[in-house]
């Protein structure tokens, strides 16, 4: 036994073993907000459920497997046969499997299923997120395949279930199935018109052979994937099974898994369709307007997702905070130090906020609402999923050195951070995006203007941004160059509105003093030093056991 030198002191325990739904304030206060009373008890109890084992051991571990052992590729089997498969750890199948089992596929045919669904994407994100890839277009799918009632028919009851099946085989033959998506080719990224794989229609009606390639596909060992190619008609949707009816492996050739900076537990590959049989989704050459409603959907899941990235970051700094004690008191304590978790607080219940009331929407389902989610998508997918790397980097930072070691989990965050704003369409697509609905569409301004109204004459900061906000959008010559400070100043503005109307005093007081009434300074930590910010950081402490 080496001989021992001194006891070690002030060292933080970690934060393991509660529940990560019940313990997020903000959170749970949204899902009582937004869910009918009739539902209400019942998404309780499953989210706590899951909660609970979001924050447990076990799935820590998990996610800390998937992670250190990242999936690889096998071309061929030992007899040189082209098999195109992924092997993933046994850890990523557990996740995606409790996953897919807490019903996080399973939000378009349910009672407050988007509410229900998002809260519980936001809470198990924060034991893993690589494995919300397939998590999340498979959810996403649904509403492309509707456009046609046939394969909506065959294809969602799979797609909704709460079981996790993996291997390929064919769809028939499992209870439940995965899909992925294939947009993006080498030439063009997201510039998807300029796509050059080639739909060649065959006898049967709606069937096709696709040649070409995808530059980027997501989740490779799903079942499905929805895929943007060239027919007689234009650019057109289609849906490619990964094993074909009768057991035969439909050509899907992977060339190389991507190395990529985070995201590492989930792989992401280069494929080609040579022959490669596909159904149509939709009319010919309406691909882009069928696989809209998928992106969307997706979109709104990157902000979910970011909003998880930064619950879990911010609940971090704050435990760690709690329990570490430097020049004579414990950080928490501390008013600069304050002042940080604060900041940081304030942008996590922020994006939460946001992210619970857009999946409101979708399942409110209105004329009004869905005209509100046309500009609110896109500008809270351009500001939350901005907002996360910066978060993250701050929350590392209040480890000091222990957040920079790969033991912490703060380094994976980091890692993931910026990945949200890149999938989907980076910032200047959704920035692009407000534009044009500003332009076409003027009653997603209305139904965006009404929601922010809500709050009007609760704050005086509030109402001035609104004022300016009026102003800015009643010039829109020549504004694509200034299109990213218009939709992050949407973004705020209704971000306040909703902190106004439902976050505590101190929580919206601090909001609209810092980012609607410029007092506030370019870092985090720079909050006026007059606000209730302890009461602030407290409401965002995770409860521990």
């Amino acid at each position: 036994m080496a001989p021992s030198t001194h006891t070690v002191t002030n060292q933080v325990p970690p934060l393991v073993g509660y529940d990560v739904f019940a313990g997020d304030r903000a959170l749970t206060e949204a899902v009582e907000r937004h869910l009918a009373p009739g539902i209400l008890r019942e998404a309780q109890e499953e989210l706590s459920t899951l909660g609970r084992a979001a924050g447990s051991a076990q799935a820590q571990e998990w996610g800390a497997q998937a992670n250190e052992n990242p999936p690889k590729l096998r071309t061929h089997d030992r007899y040189g046969h082209r098999v195109d498969e992924v092997d993933f750890h046994p850890a990523w199948h557990r996740l995606l499997g409790h996953a897919v089992t807490a019903g996080l596929t399973d939000a378009w045919g349910r009672e407050g299923g988007h509410v229900r669904r998002a809260a519980g994407f936001l809470v198990w994100t924060q034991a893993e997120a690589g494995h919300g890839c397939p998590l999340s277009m498979t959810h996403a799918a649904v509403p492309a395949l509707r456009t046609d009632p046939a394969l909506a028919a065959e294809w969602e009851p799979l797609l909704t279930s709460h079981v996790y099946e993996e291997g390929l085989r064919p769809a028939s033959q499992k209870a439940g199935v995965l899909f992925g998506m294939g947009m993006t080719e080498k030439q063009g990224g997201t510039d998807v018109r300029s796509n050059t794989t080639r739909a060649e229609a065959l006898a049967a009606d709606g069937e096709y052979l696709l040649t070409g390639h995808k530059w980027f596909c997501s989740a490779p060992m799903s079942d499905g994937f929805l895929v943007l190619a060239q027919a007689a008609d234009g650019l057109s949707c289609f849906l490619v099974p990964r094993v074909l009816p009768d057991g035969a492996r439909n050509p899907f050739a992977l060339q190389r898994l991507k190395d990529k900076l985070g995201n590492r537990s989930n792989a992401s590959g280069e494929v080609e369709f040579d022959g490669t049989w596909a159904r149509r989704v939709g009319e010919e050459g309406r691909g882009v307007r069928t696989i809209i409603e998928m992106v969307a959907a997706t979109r709104l899941d990157c902000v979910v997702g970011s909003a998880a990235l930064m619950r879990q970051a911010v609940a971090q700094a704050i435990h760690h905070s709690a329990h570490r004690s430097a020049f004579g008191g414990l950080l928490i304590e501390k008013p600069l130090m304050r002042n940080v978790l604060a900041d940081l607080a304030l942008e996590s219940e922020a994006a939460t906020t946001l992210a619970l009331r857009l999946a409101a929407a979708y399942d409110a389902d209105t004329e009004q609402e869905r005209a509100f989610l046309r500009i609110a998508v896109p500008a809270a997918k351009y500001w939350v999923t901005k907002r996360c790397s910066a978060v993250v980097g701050e929350a590392l930072e209040c480890l000091g050195g222990n957040g920079y070691v790969e033991e912490s989990g703060m380094p994976r965050l980091l890692r993931e951070a910026p990945l949200n704003s890149i999938w989907e369409g980076s910032g200047n697509v959704q920035a692009l995006d407000v534009l044009r609905a500003l332009q076409r569409e003027p009653g997603a301004l209305d139904a965006f203007l009404r929601e922010v109204g809500k709050a009007r004459g609760a704050d005086h900061r509030l109402d001035a941004a609104i004022k300016d906000l009026l102003t800015e959008l009643a010039d829109l010559k020549a504004v694509e160059a200034r299109a990213r400070r218009l939709v992050e100043r949407m973004a705020l503005v209704l971000q306040g509105s909703l902190l106004l109307r439902w976050a505590p005093p101190e929580v919206a007081d601090a909001f609209c003093a810092s980012r609607l009434g410029g007092d506030w300074g370019s870092a985090f930590g720079t909050l006026p030093h007059s606000l209730d910010l302890a009461t602030v950081v407290e409401r965002a402490r995770a409860g521990e056991s």
